[in-house]
C-alpha cells in the first residue's frame, strides 16, 4: 500500500513538470489594464526570441489596447453558427496544433458557444497546460466562484460566469493589475473602457466609488492569499509544520449551505488547507421525507463544494454531534465550520443536551469551531 501511494506521488510530479506553466493576472474590474499587461509581456517575450502567440484577446476595440495586437502572431479563431449567427471562439486544437511555447488567453471565465470541445475556455485553458503549453491569462475578481455571495452583496449584481477557485490555485504566478478609484473612473469618463453613451450608466452602478474600493480591497487580498498559499506549499514541506484539515457542516438548506460552503472554501484557500463538507441525512432528510427541490438543492450544493476542492462527506445518522466528532476524529480536523444559531443545522445541534460535548471535544483536541455569518 505504500509502495502505491510513493508511485502515485511520482507520477503526480512526472505529470506536474509536464504540464505548462500558468500566469494569472487579477483585476478589480473592467477597464484596469489586464489585456494591454498581457499584450506588452508577448511583445517583450517575442523580442527574447519567445514562441508566443495569441490564442484570443478581447481588446472591446480600446484604441491603445487594440494598437498593441500590431506585430503579434495571432492563431485565427473558429467561426461557428449560433442561433443563425456566425460567430467567431477561440480555436483550442488550433492553438494544440501550433504548440506555441506560450499562448495569450484572455477572458478566462468565457462561456464557450454550444458546440465548443468545453463549456467553459477555464476549461481549454486546463486541456493547452496539460498540453505542455505556457499560458497567460487574465480574470476579474467577481468572476471567482467562492467570492459570488460577496461580490453580490457589494455590487447587487450575480456574476454568472464564474471560474473554480482551484483554477486560481493552479496559477503558478498571479499578478494583481490594480489601480486607485479615481483613476478607474478618470478612465471610464475618458471612454477608454466602454463607449461615451454608456458611461453615466456604469458611473450609476457597477462603477460606483465605493463599489470599486470594496472590489480592489477584495483583489488585492486575493492575490496576496495566493502568494502566501505558494509559500506554504514550497515552504511548509521543509518545516514540519501542521497541516490545516477543514470540516464543513451543512444540513439541506439552499443558501445557508452554499454561503457555508463558499466561506469555508475561502479559508481553505487562504490556509492551503484539505477540506471535507459533511451532510449528515437524519430520518428526518431521507429521500422520501425532503421535497424534491431541496434534493435538487443538496445535489447542486455537493456539485458546488467539488468544483471548489472539497470532498463529500454523506452520513445517514439521527447523531448529528457524535457523527461530527468522529470525523473530526477520522480524518485529523483542525477547524469545523458552521453556520449561525438560526441556520438548520446549528438548530438541531443546540436543541440537544450534547452540545456541550461537541465544545468539550473540540477544546480538548484543539479542533476550532467557527460560526459562519
Amino acid at each position: 500500500m505504500e509502495e502505491n501511494k510513493r508511485a502515485a506521488h511520482f507520477l503526480e510530479l512526472i505529470k506536474k513538470s509536464r504540464r505548462g506553466k500558468f500566469k494569472l493576472y487579477i483585476g478589480m474590474s473592467a477597464g484596469v489594464g489586464k489585456t494591454y499587461r498581457m499584450l506588452q509581456e508577448a511583445h517583450s517575450m517575442l523580442k527574447n526570441g519567445v514562441d508566443v502567440k495569441i490564442g484570443f484577446i478581447e481588446t472591446h476595440y480600446r484604441k491603445e489596447t487594440h494598437a498593441l495586437l500590431e506585430g503579434l502572431p495571432i492563431i485565427q479563431r473558429k467561426r461557428m453558427f449560433y442561433k443563425g449567427k456566425e460567430l467567431e471562439e477561440m480555436d483550442l486544437q488550433a492553438i494544440l496544433s501550433a504548440r506555441p511555447e506560450v499562448v495569450v488567453v484572455d477572458e478566462l471565465a468565457h462561456t464557450n458557444m454550444e458546440g465548443s470541445v468545453n463549456a467553459k475556455r477555464w476549461q481549454d485553458v486546463m486541456d493547452i497546460l496539460a498540453a505542455g503549453i505556457n499560458v497567460i491569462s487574465a480574470v476579474n475578481i467577481q468572476h471567482i466562484e467562492s467570492l459570488n455571495d460577496e461580490i453580490r452583496a457589494i455590487t447587487g449584481v450575480e456574476v454568472r460566469e464564474r471560474i473554480p477557485d482551484s483554477v486560481v490555485a493552479m496559477a503558478d504566478e498571479v499578478v494583481n493589475i490594480d489601480l486607485s478609484a479615481e483613476e478607474l473612473i478618470d478612465r471610464l469618463k475618458e471612454g477608454k473602457i466602454y463607449d461615451r453613451n454608456k458611461v453615466d450608466a456604469a458611473l450609476a452602478n457597477f462603477f460606483k466609488s465605493d463599489h470599486i474600493l470594496q472590489l480592489r480591497e477584495l483583489a488585492l487580498k486575493e492575490v496576496a492569499s495566493q502568494v502566501q498559499r505558494k509559500v506554504e506549499s514550497e515552504i511548509a514541506p521543509l518545516r514540519s509544520v501542521k497541516k490545516e484539515r477543514l470540516l464543513a457542516c451543512i444540513s439541506s438548506n439552499e443558501k445557508t449551505a452554499r454561503t457555508i460552503i463558499r466561506k469555508t472554501a475561502r479559508l481553505a484557500n487562504y490556509y492551503n488547507a484539505v477540506w471535507y463538507v459533511l451532510y449528515v441525512q437524519t430520518a428526518k432528510e431521507r429521500l422520501d421525507k425532503i421535497a424534491l427541490d431541496k434534493q435538487r438543492h443538496l445535489i447542486n450544493n455537493f456539485k458546488l463544494a467539488t468544483d471548489l476542492g472539497a470532498e463529500i462527506i454523506k452520513i445517514k445518522s439521527n447523531r448529528i454531534t457524535q457523527t461530527i466528532l468522529s470525523q473530526c476524529e477520522d480524518r485529523k480536523i483542525t477547524t469545523v465550520c458552521i453556520g449561525k444559531p438560526h441556520l438548520t443545522l446549528l438548530k438541531i445541534i443546540l436543541a440537544t443536551d450534547t452540545f456541550n460535548t461537541l465544545l468539550n471535544k473540540l477544546s480538548k483536541e484543539n479542533i476550532d469551531l467557527v460560526i459562519l455569518s
